[in-house]
């Protein structure tokens, strides 16, 4: 998807943005993960972003983010780089990588993390997930979050990510 389907997509649909969040918290969460957040002018390209802006990059451990990057995108890539492992995290840039499972542990996650943003919560991520066209066999986030997605919390759940009470453990993958 190029950047003007992006922000069409971002214009039309309203998905919940990066400025519209309290500065603080998503820092905070970060920070629970030794990860840096760097945040870039309005008008500069995002390092690290792979659909390019307004998507979020990631080098190593910084994710970039600027105003108008949905925060969806943000704990997207932010689960990316709590989900690899510590070699890859070192050398990743721009391309997050990973298999199938991964990025199903991935957007498992970011709904979880979600709560840990006031203004997004996880009702919310699971709507913007669906807005912007994330696709799930189920058909919707919310549907295969409740009903299909005992993989991705297993998953999390092998690499010591979550609990056994699908809490958090602010720990990064390490193998």
């Amino acid at each position: 998807m190029n950047s003007d389907a992006i922000t069409t997509l971002t214009d039309t649909r309203r998905v919940l943005l990066c400025g519209e969040i309290t500065d603080d918290s998503l820092q905070s969460l970060l920070s629970r993960y030794g990860l840096a957040l760097r945040q870039i002018s309005a008008d500069a390209d995002i390092p690290g972003s792979y659909w390019q802006a307004p998507e979020a990059g990631l080098i190593a451990n910084h994710l970039y983010i600027r105003a108008d990057t949905p925060v969806h995108s943000a704990l997207h890539e932010t689960c990316h780089c709590i989900c690899m492992p510590q070699q890859r995290r070192n050398t990743v840039h721009t391309d997050a990588g990973g298999d199938y499972e991964e990025e199903n542990a991935v957007c498992y996650l970011q709904i979880l993390l979600a709560d840990h943003i006031p203004e997004m919560q996880s009702s919310r991520m699971l709507e913007d997930m669906d807005r912007w066209g994330y696709s799930f066999r189920l058909d919707t986030a919310r549907d295969w979050f409740e009903q299909d997605a005992e993989d991705a919390r297993d998953w999390l759940h092998l690499h010591n990510i979550i609990d056994t009470t699908n809490t958090a453990t602010y720990k990064l993958r390490i193998d």
